[in-house]
């Protein structure tokens, strides 16, 4: 596979195209392949940047990385996903090596929390993320909070 090429904006930042890139990749895959009806849009795009893994100009990874005090006192990764069509490629280790990295680069070393689903778990824990929370159900899916200590 070739390079992936990987850009960080905030909100104000997006082009049209790179905000309808990335909320249509959020649709087709929390939507249409988990079959799980949700708003996406939670009013925490706004205040989160915005990293994006593209390929010869097609989005194959992205998340938001919220800053302290959106969704948790720590910094938080969140919305991570990754093209169906780059699946078992890499990009998902890749986008969470970046969304790690920065993470750190924007709010220094403090620890990161995620709310992540449950069966994610050991890709989250190879990159350095324990589990800190009993199973909760997020729009019927089971999820679990974890936290990267700084």
């Amino acid at each position: 596979m070739s390079t992936i090429q990987w850009t960080i904006k905030s909100f104000p930042e997006l082009t049209p195209a790179d905000l309808y890139d990335i909320l249509k990749l959020r649709s087709e895959v929390f939507v249409v392949e988990q079959q799980c009806i949700f708003l996406d849009m939670d009013d925490r795009d706004q205040d989160s940047h915005h990293l994006q893994g593209r390929l010869n100009d097609e989005l194959v990874a992205a998340c938001r990385i919220l800053p302290p005090g959106l969704a948790y006192d720590e910094p938080s990764i969140g919305r991570v996903v990754g093209s169906p069509r780059y699946r078992g490629k890499g990009a998902g280790i890749a986008l969470m090596e970046n969304a790690i990295q920065e993470t750190l680069r924007l709010y220094g070393t403090l620890p990161i929390k995620i709310g992540a689903q449950l069966y994610l778990k050991r890709f989250y824990e190879n990159h350095g993320f324990v589990q800190c929370s009993e199973t909760y159900m997020e729009d019927d899916i089971p999820h679990i909070k974890m936290l990267r200590k700084a």
